[in-house]
């Protein structure tokens, strides 16, 4: 009996189509998300991943009252302690690696490792709590890593302006200032297209240097 011939059988660990060429893997790009404790990056992760996000995630307890303060609204009930992980594929040339950083300043010392090759991160904000974001832009601007302020809206609502919040947090003009939702995947989706679009300028800019 004669089989016809797939035109993009797998050949071993590659793809071949109709060429006989195998398929390019899409690039990898590490972005970061990172902020204040409680400001929503871990649903941030949640939210735009294509497989199940990996959290470590560990219940709070008594022993973290006046330490931990995830504000006065908040129904948090959990914190980060090592990391968040997901996946976003954008086509078939370029894939994102999103990496969540412990927000309490007790893990800061993970940050460093971290941010190893990554090419840009989002600052995630609650306007409710701006000074809490200050340690996150403040270690970026001196890792001279591309990053964008990213205001979580939360329910909807700012308690300031965007021209109001980059006045609070003192950041640079081309550094962009925007409003998202860490609830939906279009609005993560959106904050971190402009994320990869700060890290393309910087490429840019320094080959032509």
């Amino acid at each position: 009996m004669d089989y016809e011939q797939s035109p993009n059988r797998a050949y071993g660990a590659a793809a071949v189509g109709n060429e006989g060429r195998p398929k390019k893997a899409p690039v990898p790009v590490k972005i970061i998300v990172a902020g204040g404790f409680g400001v929503g990056k871990t649903t941030t992760v949640g939210a735009i991943s294509e497989i199940s996000p990996l959290t470590t995630e560990a219940e709070m307890t008594s022993a973290s009252v006046g330490i931990d303060n995830p504000g006065q609204a908040s129904l948090k009930t959990t914190t980060t302690i090592a990391m968040d992980f997901g996946v976003l594929t954008i086509d078939q040339t370029l894939k994102l690696y999103i990496f969540g950083t412990p927000g309490q300043s007790r893990f800061a010392f993970m940050w460093d490792d971290l941010i190893k090759g990554a090419l840009g991160a989002l600052v995630v904000v609650d306007t409710n709590r701006i000074d809490d974001c200050y340690p996150a832009v403040d270690y970026f601007e001196k890792a001279g890593l591309p990053f964008v302020v990213g205001v979580n809206t939360f329910n909807g609502q700012m308690q300031y302006s965007l021209d109001e919040v980059r006045w609070a947090l003192a950041v640079r003009e081309d550094v962009p200032v925007l409003a998202y939702d860490a609830r939906f995947k279009a609005s993560v989706r959106d904050a971190l297209l402009v994320v990869l679009d700060q890290a393309l300028d910087k490429a840019i800019r320094q080959k032509a240097t």
